[in-house]
């Protein structure tokens, strides 16, 4: 149970007061749009794969105003989630021929959940998800495309949704067994560093066969590692899309104050192994990183042999992966996981 001082700072964080306008506004379309257009999924760096090309395709149709922006701030984190949407998809599948009930998936933070929206959709039932964010641009968009029934959205930050918020409301009944999968996407460093408690927190709500995803923005123990690959970002990704001026608004009102709450890969580590038997680093994107983690191992194994190669150029990624960063030493992973082969259209056909 997370002391009730520590609550309290996090309401206290930058993400509930320094950038409640500023994702306020971003998420109702009023500021933060990229000025030369959103970007698009590359399919030859998804390897044309079927299954991340189909969710792709569902995905886009049910983007809000948020996805703009944040796709085209983080390189080639678009390829990503539809990598990633593609491979959980498929572990909620699996999950939920074994049980014979819907599998549950949970976004902390993620905008719009257009992630949860698009399982649900494509689940068609056999996956309930549920997308939590404070920001009420946020709630409007998602119900504006809520794309399936079996969406859920919770309107406050992730912290707020306690045993006791369970229990009392009838709209979170699906989810109050936990979670196969919970995907926190940048999330927990608005709120503060103390990744041992917020771990904790959200540890708790995931099933013991279940997956904890993080895309986490890391330090470098090298300062100035950090600011090459931030100025890679920024030079040959986000000037894509974005104004000069755009990107050094955003500088000096988000990102100088969100480094004060972001931790190292060591750090990281530390807060994992608490909590969780496994923890494998699956992409790097500069400064970003996904971390999945469970105290199942063949839940890890399983997922990490569904993903396709990471989808993005080599030149921004730093890591040799997959990556294990914790592990059982009673039950070690194997000594080499593999990626999923990826199936083209055409190959499809074929077969």
């Amino acid at each position: 149970m997370v002391d009730q001082q520590v609550i309290n700072r996090w309401r206290l964080a930058p993400r509930l007061n320094a950038f409640t306008e500023f994702f306020e506004r971003t998420a109702s379309g009023l500021e933060g749009a990229p000025d030369f257009g959103a970007p698009l999924h590359d399919p030859a760096l998804l390897s044309h794969d079927v299954d991340c090309l189909s969710f792709a395709d569902t995905h886009r149709r049910l983007w809000g105003k948020f996805e703009n922006h944040y796709f085209a701030s983080i390189p080639y984190r678009l390829e990503e989630e539809c990598r990633l949407g593609a491979a959980i998809f498929r572990f909620c599948l699996k999950s939920w021929a074994k049980s014979n009930r819907p599998a549950t998936f949970y976004t902390l933070g993620a905008g719009a959940g257009s992630l949860t929206r698009s399982l649900a959709k494509l689940g068609d039932g056999r996956v309930k998800t549920l997308n939590c964010s404070p920001t009420d641009g946020n709630r409007v968009c998602f119900f504006e495309k809520r794309g399936s029934h079996h969406a859920h959205f919770f309107h406050g930050p992730f912290f707020e949704l306690t045993s006791e918020r369970y229990a009392a409301d009838k709209r979170l009944t699906h989810f109050r067994e936990g979670y196969d999968v919970l995907l926190e996407d940048t999330t927990f460093q608005m709120y503060g560093s103390d990744r041992i408690n917020q771990n904790q927190f959200v540890a708790q709500t995931i099933k013991p066969d279940g997956l904890l995803i993080q895309v986490q923005k890391l330090l470098h123990r090298d300062a100035a590692t950090y600011v090459e690959r931030e100025r890679q970002k920024d030079d040959h990704f986000k000037s894509r899309f974005f104004s000069d001026k755009q990107i050094a608004e955003k500088k000096r009102d988000v990102l100088n104050k969100m480094i004060d709450f972001q931790v190292d890969q060591a750090t990281s580590v530390s807060a994992l192994k608490p909590y969780f038997r496994y923890s494998v680093i699956t992409w790097n994107s500069g400064n970003f990183y996904t971390i999945v983690s469970s105290n199942a191992r063949t839940s890890i194994t399983d997922f990490i042999s569904s993903l396709v190669k990471p989808a993005i150029p080599a030149a921004y990624n730093y890591e040799q992966l997959p990556m294990v960063i914790v592990e059982d030493v009673d039950d070690p992973l194997p000594e080499e996981l593999l990626w999923r082969s990826a199936v083209s259209a055409a190959a499809s056909m074929i077969n």
